[in-house]
């Protein structure tokens, strides 16, 4: 198996550090949850990509294997699916339910998709459900994905728009913000995190640049169900740029939590708590424009 020392981009050092910490182990912890959450917004995209019978489609960021598995099941026992994540905690997790589902198997590589010696031309498909924003050099990332797809291949994935658009993302902050000092620094525009690819002009540049051509982009505006305000709770105080501030402010847990809670019981309805997402689905492929 590849390890992430033996494909490890220096500039992804950090965000491979992160996801084999806390963030992995709470994602890993989470996964039937937040693959609940999320799963809607990555089948859109996983239907613009319309995976056929027979196909080699690698799943980049592929976390705790949803989406790599459900893959598997559309390609079916003649096709393969690889899930490709830096992530060792995860992998676990897709390991183990790949182990039960009873469909095709697919292979898991714990490695950095933007310097991995992929197959050159193996692949008919490339997707990712939220796991292409977290590239510190994303051009020269998806060169190499592009690489490894053969002529006419295809891309598509699903990432966030622009943060004001996503209270199903910002809210449990914006509800614990007068209880943190300091607040968790707002990301610089571009910077590698959830929101790196909110720009749509931008992904056009670092896709065009990258070498793909007929680059789409549809906005998808869609609620997210997150469950009761318990469950819900529980996500935001253990996930993302909000969970690692209250690990390191523990004394604020406990104000910080009575205002999530208050701002997730404004939104709870008869389907649990649901709040707005804003998501672009992108779609490309590997070969001469028109």
């Amino acid at each position: 198996m590849t390890t992430p020392s033996e494909t490890r981009s220096e500039g992804n050092a950090g965000q491979i550090d992160y996801w084999n910490a806390g963030a992995g182990e709470n994602w890993a912890a989470f996964q039937e949850k937040l693959d609940r959450q999320i799963e809607p917004l990555g089948r859109a995209a996983m239907d613009t990509l319309a995976p056929a019978a027979g196909e080699r489609v690698i799943d980049i960021g592929c976390g705790c294997g949803q989406t790599t598995l459900e893959l598997a099941r559309r390609v079916g026992a003649a096709g393969r699916v690889v899930g490709v994540d830096v992530s060792a905690p995860m992998l676990a997790v897709a390991r183990r339910r790949a182990g039960e589902g009873g469909i095709a198997v697919p292979g898991f590589v714990e490695a950095d998709a933007q310097v991995h010696p992929f197959a050159p031309a193996g692949a008919d498909a490339a997707y990712s459900r939220f796991g292409v924003m977290f590239f510190d050099d994303p051009v020269a990332a998806f060169a190499n994905i592009r690489a490894a797809l053969a002529p006419g291949g295809r891309l598509a994935f699903v990432c966030w728009r622009n943060m004001d658009l996503n209270p199903f993302m910002t809210l449990p902050l914006a509800a614990a913000l007068p209880h943190l000092a300091p607040p968790p620094s707002p990301p610089e525009p571009g910077a590698p995190g959830p929101f790196a690819f909110a720009d749509g002009a931008r992904i056009r540049d670092i896709l065009g640049r990258a070498g793909f051509s007929g680059v789409e982009l549809t906005a998808l505006d869609q609620p997210v169900r997150s469950g009761d305000v318990e469950e819900s709770l529980a996500i935001a105080l253990n996930i993302g740029p909000l969970g690692r501030a209250l690990r390191e402010q523990p004394a604020q847990t406990g104000p910080a939590t009575a205002a999530i809670r208050a701002a997730l019981e404004r939104n709870l309805t008869a389907e649990g708590v649901c709040l707005a997402s804003a998501t672009w689905i992108v779609r490309a492929r590997n070969g001469p424009a028109g």
